[in-house]
This record gives structure tokens, sequence and C-alpha cells, in this order.
């Protein structure tokens, strides 16, 4: 994935091939895993529902697919995926075409193996540009998830319509609700990253190849432990974001910030709180990031392959 010294057409053509390997690998991973993202959503928001038996223990997961399923149908299994692809296609777009060009800057071999500090560099960074583009879809997606569960609130009736009304009755501040404790949960991408790439040198030193020659069985691996490492370090910060994104203008406000927010739920909740949804959300997200590294992998190899070869 190497750009250095390279053409212009050869600089551009690798900028592409990052940003449509990117942006189809997490399409492809929201599409299967959008009904565990509606279920971690609204458990991380209004907390663990009780069942019809009385019962939260065992089919938790199960009798909550089943539940929105009965009263919402298959629509509201896959509420919110709509402004999570367009969300997602920008999102892995410009982190990995950003993470791959921080790399590029701050190695010093040709190789592009960066040190654990500058991985977390590139890691941040390309974590920071990505938020800042895609919070509006995320506090869209949020609402749409979580609409269906505030009686008297008029729904939204689109992505579209949302973005709109969002924009007309809360302004930039409604746009940008949550943005603080997401741009925390930068601290997520930058301990999976390193994480991810660590595993991955490791795996290629075993096989004795190199990390663009490994086979999708290694960089699922290396995805999967990643994810989990990262995802339950930096999980309650998910927490807080949720509950800010889906409180609105017009509904009464039970946060006045990402402080007040942290402190209410430690009062009322205890640390349990902070991680409502998180045995869910690792159900989602570890096959989410399967799919997505090795998706991005893999067609950014074939598009690699696609185009001409760098010209001696």
């Amino acid at each position: 994935m190497s750009t250095d010294s390279h053409p212009p057409n050869l600089y551009a053509k690798g900028l592409l091939c990052n940003a449509g390997a990117g942006a189809a690998a997490g399409v492809i991973a929201a599409t299967f895993v959008c009904p565990l993202d509606v279920i971690k959503t609204r458990f991380q928001v209004h907390g663990t529902p009780q069942l019809a038996n009385g019962s939260v223990r065992g089919s938790l997961i199960v009798g909550s697919l089943g539940q929105i399923y009965h009263k919402e149908g298959m629509r509201g299994m896959y509420r919110g995926l709509a402004p999570t692809v367009l969300a997602l296609l920008p999102n892995w777009a410009i982190y990995f075409t950003m993470y791959e060009q921080l790399k590029r800057l701050l190695s010093n071999d040709e190789s592009h193996h960066l040190s654990v500090g500058a991985n977390v560099v590139a890691a941040s960074g390309a974590g920071a540009a990505t938020t800042m583009v895609t919070n509006p879809f995320w506090v869209v997606k949020t609402r749409l998830q979580t609409q269906g569960m505030r009686p008297g609130v008029v729904p939204y009736r689109s992505t579209l319509s949302a973005l709109k009304r969002i924009a007309h009755e809360e302004g930039i501040r409604g746009m940008y609700s949550g943005l603080v404790p997401a741009l925390a949960g930068i601290s997520h991408v930058a301990i999976q990253f390193p994480t991810y790439e660590k595993i991955k040198f490791h795996l290629a030193n075993q096989d004795n190849t190199t990390v663009d020659k490994l086979g999708a069985r290694d960089v699922a691996i290396a995805s999967s432990v990643s994810k989990i490492f990262a995802s339950t370090l930096t999980y309650p910060h998910e927490v807080v974001r949720s509950r800010l994104q889906e409180q609105g203008h017009h509904s009464e406000k039970r946060y006045s910030g990402m402080t007040d927010c942290i402190r209410k739920v430690f009062q009322q909740e205890g640390l349990s709180g902070f991680y409502r949804g998180c045995a869910t959300n690792l159900l989602r997200t570890t096959p989410a990031a399967v799919i997505t590294f090795t998706s991005f992998e893999m067609i950014h190899r074939f598009l690699v392959s696609l185009s001409p070869s760098d010209p001696q």
C-alpha cells in the first residue's frame, strides 16, 4: 500500500484503492450486523429490557430480536441502516485513506512498519478526521434506532428528514451532539489499530511471509483479537455518546453534557451502567471487525491488481 516515490497517477491510484476498499468493507459489515446494532443502541440508552417471561438472562439477545420483529417487523431490525451506510461510506473511506497516508508519512522504511507510538498517532489522526466528518450521521442513526421507545415524540420519516429536522430544530449543536465522547472514542482506534498491526506482524513472522501477503484467516484473527481488546477497554464512552445523541431538542433532557451524563450514570446505575449492551456490542463488533478488515485487505489487493504495474 506504499505510495512513496511514486508518480502522481500511482499516488492517486493508492488513495482510490484505499477509499474504495474501505467504503465497500464498511457497508458489507454494517448490513450484516445491523440488527445487533439496533439492540446495542437501545440497551445503551434505555437499559436492559425485561422480556415477556420476566427473565433477562440467557435468551436476552434472541428475545430482544424477537420483540423488535414482533412489534416493528423486519423494518425495525434494520432501523438506522441508511444513515449507518451513509456514514460508513465516508467513514471507512476517509479512515483507511488517512491511516495509510499517515503511516506513510511517519514510517522510516519501505515496509511501513511503525513503532507503537507512531501507529497510535496515525490511528488517532485518522479517527479525529473521520469523526468530524461523520458525526451528524451517527446522531441520526441513534435517533432512528431509539425513536420507537419514546412515546409522544414525533418520529423521523427518513434519514434525510431527520437531518433536516435536527439541523432546523437544534442547529449545529444538535448535529454534533455527542461529539466530545465520540472524539474521546479515538482512544478505541488508538488501541485497536496498533494492536492489529502488531498481531499481523507477529503472524507474518511466524509464517515467514510479509504482512501484505497474510491470508484471510490470519487477518480475521488479528482483527477479532484487536477489536475485543479495544472495545472492552473503551466501551463506556459509547454509552455516554449514545445517551447524549439520543436526547432531542424537544424531549426532556436528562443530561446537560458529558460530565453530567457520566456523573448521573455512575450515581444511578453504578459501574455496570457504563457497560450496558457491552456483550451485545462484542457480538456485533467482533464479526463486523473481521468482515471489515478482511474485506478491506482482500478488496484492496484486488483493486491494486486491476491497476497497471508500477513503471520501471
